[in-house]
């Protein structure tokens, strides 16, 4: 039995108690949903998601998704096989948000868009009534005035005198109560908002927009100089503009903090036709290698070795975060794809898979065919270093940025030899693979 001065110091420390402040608890950051671009996928988002990382964002709030056809159609009302319409966006990018907020328990989620995108994130937010459940709205590059505003292509999602552009920017404002948004541009950089239609197919014919297209009336708006249109979403710059405007405070770093041991899955999606889709590959086979970064030679067996089931989903398989990788892809009807990548810092569930496009005329005439390409930014010349077998690729327009891709073709007395690609401080080496064999290199920049 607990004797009367106990009883008196319990008492006098639940009194304590009472009166004394209780130490609130750190509130989990707001869930952060990424949303692609026209034609591409989640894992653009990787080095961001590495970033927010790096930053303290724990890694189950932060979520990137794939529209199921991400390719826009030529005219928004008319179904077209494997591509989508802005009412199929708006209906995935509702679906996911409820999902993303259901895993959370959160109330609220911020969207951060490339491109494409920020169109199905305005539908969402502005005319949808998304807005009570975001609190904030980034969009990188969207082409808000569209990319162009002429008679011709009236049905397109891009037209800004389209139906669907119209309908956006109907109102004085483009943006609502209740959600923060944020716009981030090019200063003239971007292939999207050009005054003249050269780069769009249609020289000398004015565009009606201007560099400042992607802006929003009552947004905050920013333009980050000369950077391109898919860098003002994945550059550091732009992320330290969307970490300050979500978090309210500067990153503490732009760097990715390697992990100690680095664990990689991801999704195998299809190219029917070109066509660039998201939807699952099953029966891809898929080998996966270290290579030594200086030759591109293969170090010992496989990593995996693993053929995707329906889901399409590989892996997972470790690595260290020094290791320089390659992935073999082989899906029936494209070459096989030899896919050369720098070491992963970090570990990630959106290492996607495309295979290539099926081998050109040219391609098939040649001995070897390797490609260099940046999926998170354009080779901009002369504003990057960008060097294929040590010369610069004659395949790359000067000027405004607008290639991601470079291709060079060799002899066949060159298959089984290393292939250089550079560009600015990021260098990755390829093998030469036989075209007759009907296999391609890809040197794919990770930066």
């Amino acid at each position: 039995m607990p004797t009367r001065r106990q009883i008196l110091a319990t008492g006098s420390t639940l009194a304590l108690a009472a009166i004394l402040p209780v130490r609130a608890q750190p509130r989990p950051p707001v869930p952060i949903l990424f949303v692609h671009g026209n034609g591409d996928h989640a894992a653009l988002w990787m080095t961001t998601l590495w970033r927010f990382e790096a930053n303290g964002w724990p890694r189950e709030r932060l979520h990137a998704f794939n529209f199921t056809d991400p390719l826009s159609r030529n005219d928004d009302a008319v179904p077209q096989a494997g591509r989508s319409g802005s009412a199929d966006q708006l209906r995935e990018l509702a679906a996911e948000v409820d999902a993303v907020l259901a895993r959370t328990g959160a109330s609220r989620v911020a969207l951060v868009a490339s491109s494409r995108g920020g169109n199905a994130v305005r539908n969402y937010v502005v005319e949808a009534g998304g807005a009570a459940k975001v609190s904030h709205a980034v969009l990188c590059g969207t082409p808000n005035r569209g990319v162009f505003n002429w008679e011709a292509n009236p049905g397109s999602e891009f037209n800004g005198r389209g139906p669907f552009l119209t309908m956006l920017n109907r109102r004085d404002s483009d943006v609502v109560e209740g959600t923060a948004f944020l716009t981030l541009r090019s200063d003239g950089n971007d292939k999207f908002a050009q005054p003249d239609g050269g780069l769009i197919g249609r020289p000398g014919v004015p565009t009606g927009i201007t560099a400042e297209g992607p802006s929003l009336r009552g947004a905050t708006n920013i333009a980050l100089g000369q950077l391109d249109h898919r860098e003002v979403a994945f550059h550091p710059r732009a992320f330290r503009e969307i970490h300050r405007f979500i978090a309210g405070a500067e990153p503490q770093t732009l760097a990715v903090t390697p992990e100690a041991q680095v664990r990689l899955s991801g999704l195998v999606t299809g190219n029917p036709g070109g066509v660039p889709t998201n939807r699952p590959v099953a029966g891809a086979a898929l080998e996966i290698y270290r290579v030594d970064a200086a030759t591109g030679e293969r170090r010992g067996d496989p990593l995996l070795r693993s053929t995707t089931g329906a889901d399409g989903r590989w892996g997972e398989v470790v690595a260290g975060p020094a290791d320089a990788l390659e992935f073999v892809l082989a899906v029936p009807g494209h070459p096989v794809t030899h896919i050369y990548r720098s070491p992963f810092p970090r570990s990630s569930a959106v290492v996607h898979l495309r295979p290539a496009r099926p081998l050109a005329e040219a391609d098939r005439a040649a001995g070897a065919v390797v490609q260099m390409t940046r999926p998170r930014g354009y080779f901009g010349i002369p504003r990057d270093v960008v060097l294929l077998d040590g010369k610069e690729p004659a395949d790359v327009k000067h000027g405004v940025a607008t290639d991601a891709a470079t291709t060079l073709r060799l002899p066949a007395s060159d298959v089984g030899r290393p292939v250089v690609g550079l560009f600015n401080e990021e260098r990755i080496v390829a093998r030469a693979w036989s075209a007759s064999e009907t296999r391609i290199a890809v040197a794919e920049l990770t930066w």
